[in-house]
């Protein structure tokens, strides 16, 4: 029984949940069972590694994370939730089909004797450990434990469950740890990796530069040939692949609540506001009336809500007060209870001057005495204060008794009114120059609130899915979409490279119906039906596609001709300034305005960047290649040309010892290296991803 009792508490508020994924996995199976119905036989969703990846399969692992998810959180998944439920469900299917095929190979094997070492031996997982965890210890708690396994059968079933479902993510966890580290121990970082990190940390050249950015030269005066264009394409297409994305153009229709809406809304708290004023249980009144998450709690002076604050000193037990307009409704408010707290609390500003010098004390009394002239606080404290309440004009808010430090809080509590306080005041931060902007106070209520929001009627959402209604009709391509939304003055929102599986849609957000329809449904030029979404009507047309591959040299013009630019550009730098003779000043004096001379004396390998000249590791390896004394040919970089004169180059000098810099490469290393492995295995695999036809 006490067994029982303890895995009650733990678990008693998922057993609504439970029920509840009990029966959407009922319901998803019989959907799952008529998808042809829907779809044909084609009930492949995906394919990993070569393996055809089936519906049913796929919604199983959702269900279980679904399941899992309203365990851990104690509710279900809401309907944002579930995207994300069903990428880590898909994950785990390529766990299932493209990494086990590693494991495989190279003998990645988790036994039983492991398995029964992450329950509860010395490498316990720690969801195994919270889950038997005694309450009063705090320990885990290996006789709770083994009661409980010893008479799994006689458990509820929901503990049964949840045990299975936790032990069967302990192997495939496992496995992809050992997997890993059979990579990642073997990756040994030599002697001269670890001199090489060590010089790269240490050696110092001292430079000095002529950089001419391409902007010196005039896009005007810069011709680019189609056979220009085809070149560069061709020596770097590497950098135009792309995945199957789609785009298309959108138009909304707001649903916003009418001014009859708004009335509406109004008259009905104006007699809920009757009901309110005699119910007996405030508390409970308010929420089971309201729309809001926040309907009944202690308030003082400082948080008053601000509908309130001009009346506090007209708030009495039962007042009942609005209902106000708000950004989303109307707010009801009930003076529950009225009374003096044990905690003080009040409102000041101050002007720190860090420091505890004769010349810090000196500027805080400077600033006082200007103040007491009659100066502005505000722009006193923003212009002197060294704390971050200077932006604030030096305001600290409303603050409780016990959160400032003993001097500053003596200073404001014992103030009999608002007003600077007539002292300096000293702590261990420096001098405080002090003004109470809301003298102490205990006053505190206990308010009842009851949000009603205004929404839509259903004329309204007629009104308005009419209008999207009759502009679908109309608009039959493209053209014709585009020529309609001029006509009636209708803003047309693109939205390019969709991916088959995003969900939300530019400033719209959650839109997945739309992205659904876009890859599941249409062809180019195809105007969509109405999807009515949290707020709007929305109608859309696809614009355009783009296969898995390499990117039409069409679609990248605009990219490839700034590019193809920067290289001309360059070359016409790299002549004028090689005609050029002289220093770098020189040089840069005889080139014109745009030329400028920099210095560095603390260039570093490490670094990857140069001032003025911006992120540049290659400008940077050009720089080391130098001897001191030598000048560089002016080269292109990645914002422009540079000169670069080797003023001074110092090399670190040997050490006995590099092992803290292999360390170093090492633990750099490893951070990425299971990134890293398990984007090779996706890659490797040749994942075909078709869930946007279902979900």
């Amino acid at each position: 029984m006490a067994l029982i009792n303890t895995l009650r508490n733990k678990m008693g508020k998922v057993v609504v949940g439970l029920i509840s994924f009990a029966i959407l996995a009922f319901i998803l199976a019989d959907f799952a069972s008529n998808q042809s119905g829907l779809f044909g036989n084609d009930n492949k969703i995906g394919e990993i590694a070569g393996e055809n990846v089936d519906l049913k399969e796929f919604q199983s692992l959702a269900q279980q994370r679904e399941a899992e998810y309203s365990i851990q959180y104690n509710r279900q998944p809401s309907e944002r939730d579930r995207p994300l439920l069903r990428n880590q469900a898909w994950q785990l299917l390529i766990n299932k089909y493209a990494f086990q095929k590693q494991y495989d190979e190279v003998g990645t094997e988790v036994t039983s004797d492991e398995v029964w070492d992450m329950i509860q031996g010395k490498n316990q997982d720690p969801n195994v450990a919270n889950f038997f965890t005694n309450p009063e210890t705090g320990e885990f708690d290996r006789q709770l434990f083994l009661n409980f396994y010893q008479n799994i059968d006689q458990q509820p079933v929901m503990y049964q469950n949840y045990w299975a479902i936790l032990k069967q993510n302990l192997r495939p966890g496992r496995e992809r740890v050992k997997f890993e580290n059979l990579i990642i121990k073997t990756n040994y970082i030599t002697d001269a990796e670890a001199e090489m990190e060590y010089h790269a940390q240490n050696d110092v050249a001292e430079i000095k530069y002529l950089y001419v950015p391409y902007y010196a030269i005039s896009d005007s005066i810069v011709n680019v040939s189609d056979g220009d264009l085809q070149e560069y394409y061709s020596k770097n297409k590497e950098k135009y692949k792309s995945e199957h994305t789609r785009s298309l153009k959108y138009v909304t229709f707001p649903i916003v609540p009418s001014a009859e809406d708004s009335a509406f809304v109004k008259e009905d708290m104006q007699k809920l506001k009757e009901e309110f004023k005699t119910s007996k249980n405030d508390s409970l009144f308010a929420g089971t009336s309201t729309d809001g998450d926040t309907f009944f709690g202690p308030y003082h002076s400082g948080v008053l809500p601000k509908e309130l604050q001009a009346n506090e000193g007209n708030l009495n037990i039962g007042d009942v007060k609005g209902p106000y307009l708000t950004n989303d409704g109307y707010v009801l408010y009930k003076i529950s209870d009225v009374y003096q707290d044990t905690v003080s609390y009040a409102k000041a500003s101050h002007i720190l001057i860090k420091g505890d010098t004769d010349e810090a004390k000196q500027k805080a009394q400077d600033l006082l005495n200007e103040l007491k002239g009659g100066a502005n606080f505000a722009t006193l404290a923003r212009e002197n204060s060294e704390d971050g309440s200077a932006s604030r004009g030096g305001d600290l808010g409303w603050f409780e008794s016990g959160k400032m430090v003993p001097e500053f809080e003596k200073a404001v509590f014992s103030a009999n009114g608002p007003g600077l306080v007539n002292n300096l005041v000293k702590t261990k931060y420096g001098y405080h120059i002090i003004k109470v902007d809301e003298a102490k106070t205990n006053q505190a209520y206990k308010i009842a609130r009851i949000d009603r929001s205004i929404i839509a009627s259903d004329d309204t959402r007629n009104t308005a899915f009419s209008k999207a209604d009759i502009f679908a009709n109309e608009a039959t391509d493209l053209s014709s979409f585009e020529a309609t939304a001029q006509e009636k003055g209708i803003r047309v929102t693109p939205a390019n490279q969709l991916a088959p599986n995003d969900s939300r849609l530019g400033v719209l957000g959650e839109a997945r119906e739309v992205v659904q329809w876009l890859f599941r449904d249409a062809s180019k030029g195809d105007v969509s039906k109405v999807f009515e979404l949290d707020n709007d009507y929305v109608v859309a047309v696809m614009t355009d596609e783009t296969e898995e591959g390499y990117k039409d040299i069409a679609d990248v013009k605009t990219e490839i001709t700034a590019e193809v630019k920067k290289q001309k550009k360059g070359d016409q730098i790299i002549q004028k300034l090689s005609g050029l003779s002289g220093s770098l000043d020189e040089k840069a004096s005889a080139f014109g305005e745009d030329a400028n001379v920099y210095s560095t004396s603390n260039l570093k390998l490490s670094s990857n960047s140069i001032p003025n000249v911006g992120f540049d590791p290659m400008a940077v390896g050009e720089a080391f290649s130098l001897d001191n004394g030598a000048t560089s040919d002016p080269l292109k970089v990645e914002n422009g040309v540079l000169i670069i004169n080797m003023q001074n180059k110092t090399i670190a000098p040997e050490i006995a010892d590099y092992s803290s810099y292999k360390t170093q490469i090492e633990q750099r290393n490893q951070s990425r290296t299971a990134f890293n492995i398990g984007e090779a295995i996706k890659d490797d695999a040749d994942i075909e991803d078709y869930r946007y036809k279902f979900y």
